[in-house]
């Protein structure tokens, strides 16, 4: 039988970037995924050029872009493994890269060149992959000692033995490239709760009647103000929207759908920044044109046409509206209220909010509650605003897992095999 320091299942962001710096600390690691190809999330992300990032992140308030039952729960993480960090990283490999906008860094080029650092950086320390390779068991083995606990993880390679294993699998989001909830039936296995996975940053759905004057828009972009919740609940964001046959989408609406509930509205601003009564009004008094023309000064044509069409009184030349209508216009597009049916699930959503509840794990370490398992990730509940965020977190949590095992390995005796001195050290 095989053994290895540490068993790291899941060659996606993180258990790539956790591997190649634990061997990189000299322990002597096992990478096992079930797929045939690494990191898919990574080479679909942004575009097909990785949102890598966020230069923006505050790892001393990362409620402001995180969420979970404790978003708090990233801070340690995230302040010892910071963007700057990554960015030195993908600056020593070449990879150019630029900021979009909001801190948001994609690369240049594709995403594999990501990906191809990854493997580089698990290459240099050593790292053993096993891919495809399905995992079948993680049992806990009887009279770990002293020394720590020891683990048996039943593959379809045959057996191994570790005194580490990092649960890396990810949550349920785009099953098409291999998500699976591996990481939550293990957690349950060790008694460990799990806070009720969701569809995150993904599009909104609406009912087919009520939807139909506004499926016509499908492929429209406009930027928007979007919100939901109420009081201290309440969370806005100006964005990007797109219309499409089943509902909305675009960043502004998988930004405001992390904290959508069912049977919630959300409230959109189709012209934001425009004092639109007062435009309309000024119209008024020098325009013969139709309302609907007038409002493509604000808002595209096509929104505009088919706005028109739900009162009889907008349309008519704007000089012949009352002023009552043109508050009602203004007033509707400025609160646009909906109560989305659903979202588009798991196929679509960019990320799985829910996971392992922080509470069963060390903020310093990601060990859990069970000695020796260590969860990073998604699949953990944290889960980040679109635009590098979820990658950050990826990041941060896997390099102070990582650092935790060679503690871990020094502190019961294992064999360290040496540093190869890449991977920044704590």
């Amino acid at each position: 039988m095989q053994s290895f320091n540490a068993v790291i299942i899941g060659a996606g962001a993180a258990g790539l970037f956790c591997a190649g710096v634990a061997g990189q600390l000299g322990l002597k690691v096992l990478l096992i995924d079930h797929s045939e190809k690494v990191g898919e999330k990574i080479r679909i992300s942004g575009g097909g050029r990785c949102n890598f990032t966020n230069r923006d992140l505050d790892p001393r308030a990362p409620h402001k872009h995180f969420i979970g039952e404790n978003p708090q729960f990233c801070r340690s993480a995230l302040s010892r493994y910071t963007p700057q960090d990554f960015i030195a990283l993908v600056q020593r490999y070449g990879i150019p890269f630029h900021e979009k906008h909001k801190g948001q860094l994609f690369g240049d080029r594709s995403s594999d060149d990501f990906i191809a650092m990854l493997l580089a950086e698990c290459e240099a320390g050593g790292v053993t992959r096993w891919q495809p390779c399905g995992v079948r068991e993680v049992t806990a083995l009887d009279g770990a000692g002293a020394s720590g606990p020891r683990y048996l993880v039943t593959t379809n390679r045959g057996p191994v033995e570790t005194r580490h294993v990092v649960i890396a699998t990810g949550g349920l989001s785009i099953p098409k490239i291999g998500a699976t909830d591996f990481g939550y039936r293990v957690a349950r296995q060790f008694g460990l709760r799990i806070v009720e996975p969701r569809p995150a940053l993904v599009p909104l759905t609406f009912d087919g009647d009520s939807w139909a004057p506004y499926s016509q828009l499908a492929g429209l972009s406009l930027p928007v103000a979007i919100e939901t919740g109420e009081k201290k609940g309440r969370i806005v964001f100006h964005e990007d929207l797109l219309f499409t046959h089943r509902g909305l989408s675009g960043p502004a609406v998988l930004q405001i759908s992390s904290y959508w509930r069912e049977g919630q509205p959300i409230r959109i601003d189709l012209a934001p920044e425009t004092a639109l009564h007062e435009e309309l009004l000024r119209a008024k008094a020098t325009s013969r044109k139709l309302i609907g023309n007038e409002l493509t000064a604000f808002v595209p044509s096509r929104l505009a046409d088919t706005w028109v069409q739900q009162e009889p009184a907008w349309q008519r030349p704007i000089a012949e509206a009352s002023d009552k209508a043109l508050a009602l216009l203004a007033d509707r597009l400025a609160h646009w209220t909906l109560v989305p049916s659903g979202t588009e699930g798991y196929k679509k959503a960019e990320v799985t909010a829910g996971g392992v509840d922080t509470r069963v794990l060390s903020s310093q370490t990601m060990e859990s509650n069970q000695p020796g398992l260590y969860f990073i990730g998604e699949v953990v509940d944290v889960t980040g605003w679109l635009g590098g965020y979820n990658f950050q977190w990826a990041w941060a949590s896997a390099y102070a897992c990582a650092q935790a095992m060679r503690v871990a390995a020094l502190s019961n005796g294992a064999i360290i095999t040496g540093f190869a001195g890449n991977t920044p050290t704590a």
